[in-house]
């Protein structure tokens, strides 16, 4: 294996995909000349011409769209959009016509095509620069929306993404680029729309997608000093939801955590919670926690952004807190 960031693992699969299909093209800001604005795609441009990989004008709405329509006659394209905030500029192109277009014709042209976007905070890059609104995606049919949260599953993701047929939305995390680890030189795709057990436990399960998933990981490892068995479920895809795998955790350890990255009310968890008491209400022990970010816009002051992101610490605690419930129950 080779130990690589996560920014690494997605260029490499990028460059490797792109020799292998001569139909995916790259469209984007910047994402050529200047090699992208986190470097994703570095070396790209030099290596396929600007005809596959295409810098375009500030223009959401307008380059969605065209990557819609090369989807549509049967090109392969990845759209980078610089940030998920700006994404709202193209919703009609993603949500109206990328999500729809193969139910509304009867299945006769599918649209293969990968939208990669970041999110998240603690960057200080200000309110509308740091959200996390994968739940808009997540909320519609016709799309598949996936959060991988460490190199090895960004590149079995990634490569699953651009090989389906379906619009897919790649959701990454700022915080995430420089975060070093594992990657098989031969990586198999992943399956969209399954979880992942990152760790096996019996006493709770914490629960999380993206960053939240390495935070939910440094928890557990905590509560092993302490004697408890966490287990720890990364959830990797958003829409497909993996219920199956969370409904069959809580059965076996009786209480819950989610963590997330998004506004606590309407969020992620939300859907995450009511499913597990859909499927597991009986086993509880405790009502399912959720730990999710302060309902503000994001602080630009590093102080209070800290303050406003869910962390290890109050993930921790949120645990705990679930735990001595149980004892007093049990």
């Amino acid at each position: 294996m080779a130990v690589m960031t996560y920014r690494e693992a997605l260029r490499e699969t990028l460059r490797e995909e792109m020799r292998r299909d001569d139909d995916i093209l790259l469209l984007g800001e910047e994402i050529g000349i200047f090699e992208g604005s986190y470097k994703i795609t570095a070396g790209l441009l030099d290596e396929f011409g600007p005809k596959r990989v295409r810098d375009t004008p500030i223009a959401e709405e307008g380059f969605v769209g065209a990557a819609i329509g090369a989807a549509m006659l049967g090109l392969r394209p990845i759209v980078e959009i610089m940030t998920i905030n700006f994404s709202l500029l193209a919703l009609d192109q993603i949500v109206n016509h990328a999500a729809k277009i193969y139910g509304m014709f009867g299945g006769q042209t599918s649209v293969p095509m990968v939208i990669r976007t970041p999110g998240g905070g603690g960057q200080q890059l200000g309110a509308t620069h740091s959200q996390n609104i994968e739940l808009y995606y997540a909320f519609v049919p016709g799309l598949k929306v996936v959060a991988p949260s460490t190199p090895a599953d960004a590149r079995a993701l990634l490569t699953a993404a651009i090989t389906d047929d379906d619009p897919v939305l790649f959701l990454e995390n700022l915080a995430l680029y420089n975060t070093k680890g594992e990657v098989p030189e031969s990586v198999a795709p992943a399956q969209i729309g399954r979880a992942a057990v990152t760790r096996t436990g019996t006493d709770i399960t914490l629960i999380g997608y993206s960053r939240m998933a390495t935070v939910c990981t440094a928890v557990a490892e905590r509560l092993a000093g302490e004697g408890i068995s966490a287990e720890v479920i990364d959830l990797r895809s958003l829409r497909p939801l993996d219920r199956d795998t969370l409904v069959a955790s809580v059965r076996k350890t009786g209480c819950a955590v989610i963590g997330e990255d998004d506004w606590l009310t309407y969020g992620i968890g939300a859907e995450i919670a009511a499913s597990i008491s859909d499927g597991a209400f009986d086993y509880l022990d405790a009502p399912v926690r959720r730990v999710a970010m302060a309902e503000v816009p994001l602080p630009y002051a590093k102080p209070l952004e800290t303050l406003a992101l869910p962390s290890v610490d109050s993930l921790y605690t949120a645990a705990s807190q679930t735990l001595a419930a149980v004892g007093t129950r049990r």
